[in-house]
């Protein structure tokens, strides 16, 4: 049988190779086994995206649950994943389960577990259950019929949208935005976003608001390449405020201007930093992954906040935010989480925080970045993802291992962080990073520098060199 191997966030595998209804059977052998194995009588909450099968599998999921004697609460059709997270913390559940695949294309789907407090499950604990992963599952889960189950108080399902929109609604001035004469837009990628807004925000632009496993041939995920569509609109408009846009499974944010640019996530996490200190009276420590901008520390020096820098991943990131008193905790892949809320990354929590901040202001996005350029200065962040072959990728891992790179063109090397991929600064504020995905065969570069023109130069710099 096939070797499971959770990665950054979940397990993922492509439909139909790898990602069956017999492998899903047997990760969710082994979660059962643990969950009996630390908790007495076990619930767990369980969902899917809007990926090809999602109800077949997020059923198999249940059926063996139900049958190794823990109860489940069955999302009501398709969902994001932090109304699975914040369906775990409202219904007080041991665990969830959300089937998606994220951001990765329509050919995957995947296996996330979240914990009781809302947020992914410790990395030791995931562990744990990848280690007891069976060959075959044990149980017979095709003689469990759910309708029987649900009968017998087995099986409940829930309505974990609803259960949603009544938390937005008590954590929001949503009136405040519309009230404000913001003409704002929202493109779902046809994920699992698209309902939930259309029901909080029936009267504004949206985009790719209907049922696509297939996500029309485009990945998912909210970044600028492939969000051109979306920008164009923004663009032709020419009266749009501002532009949210969701993953497949609504945990990542991607954000447009008012002039169809891309706001990148460390403009969103300085911009959500701002506005919460500044603007809201909060503190707390800031919790950062290693690949965002070193615009961070900045800021919090500037608001005397402590920071954290961690390896990619959220999980890691929320381990802080579940021991200690975190304001905003953010990845550079549009992963971000805030006080208030669940331990959890979540794109329409973040979108509505930020217009829920201009609303406030009455400025624009762009004024409000001014804002943060008057504490930080200016940067500007990119990032190439580099298709190549496996053994390219490793030769040159190896040469950032052996300390081989001093410089990449003209950008002399001046130090060297290697938390978790390999950054190259050149000075303080200008350095290029290298990290192999955790779950894609991709050599991924990142760039930061004061101008876009700079960051981009770095980047072709550093290919002429990678790639020889």
């Amino acid at each position: 049988m096939t070797k499971i191997k959770f990665g950054t966030d979940g397990w993922r595998a492509i439909i139909a190779q790898d990602f069956t209804v017999e492998n899903v059977a047997r990760v969710t052998e082994a979660t059962a086994k643990w969950l009996v194995k630390n908790h007495k009588n076990p619930i767990v909450v369980v969902g899917h995206d809007c990926r090809f099968a999602g109800p077949l599998f997020a059923e198999t999921t249940a059926k063996v649950f139900i049958a190794h004697g823990i109860k489940v609460l069955l999302a009501k059709d398709f969902i994001s994943t932090p109304m699975i997270s914040l369906g775990c913390v409202k219904y007080k559940t041991h665990l969830g389960i959300i089937i998606t695949a994220s951001h990765n294309p329509h050919t995957y789907n995947g296996y996330k577990i979240k914990a009781h407090y809302g947020g992914p499950l410790g990395p030791e604990l995931v562990q744990d259950i990848e280690n007891d992963i069976p060959e075959k599952c044990a149980v017979d889960y095709n003689s469990v019929d759910l309708t029987t189950a649900e009968k017998k108080g087995e099986l409940q399902i829930v309505p974990l949208e609803d259960l949603y929109i009544q938390h937005v609604e008590a954590n929001f001035d949503l009136q405040a935005i519309k009230n404000a004469n913001l003409n704002l837009a929202y493109d779902s990628m046809f994920g699992a976003g698209q309902r939930v807004m259309a029901r909080l925000f029936p009267e504004i632009h949206h985009l790719h608001n209907d049922h696509n496993p297939g996500f029309h041939g485009q990945a998912p995920e909210p970044i600028h390449k492939n969000l051109l569509e979306f920008s164009n609109f923004i663009k032709q408009k020419g009266d749009i405020s501002c532009g949210l846009a969701t993953d497949g499974d609504a945990d990542r944010i991607g954000l447009y201007d008012g002039k169809g640019n891309f706001v990148d996530s460390h403009h969103i996490i300085l911009l959500l930093i701002h506005y919460l200190v500044k603007y809201k009276n909060q503190t707390g420590k800031v919790a950062t992954a290693f690949s965002t901008t070193v615009k961070i520390k900045n800021m919090c020096e500037h608001y005397g906040l402590p920071l954290d820098v961690v390896k990619i991943g959220f999980k890691y990131i929320c381990s802080i935010m579940v021991a200690e008193d975190v304001l905003v905790g953010g990845e550079e892949s549009g992963g971000i989480a805030i006080k208030g809320h669940i331990p959890e990354r979540d794109g329409i929590w973040m979108g509505l925080t930020i217009w829920e901040f201009m609303a406030k202001t009455g400025k624009s996005l762009n004024e409000l970045i001014e804002e943060v350029y008057a504490i930080t200065g200016t940067f500007s962040f990119e990032r190439n993802d580099l298709y190549i072959d496996e053994a390219i990728k490793n030769k040159v891992l190896q040469n950032c291992k052996s300390n081989s790179y001093k410089e990449f063109g003209k950008y002399k090397v001046s130090r060297i962080d290697d938390l978790d991929g390999y950054k190259f600064f050149f000075d303080e504020n200008t350095w290029m990073m290298i990290r192999a995905s955790g779950t894609e065969p991709v050599l991924r570069v990142y760039a930061e520098a004061a101008t876009q023109e700079k960051a981009f130069d770095i980047l072709a710099d550093a290919r002429k060199v990678l790639l020889g």
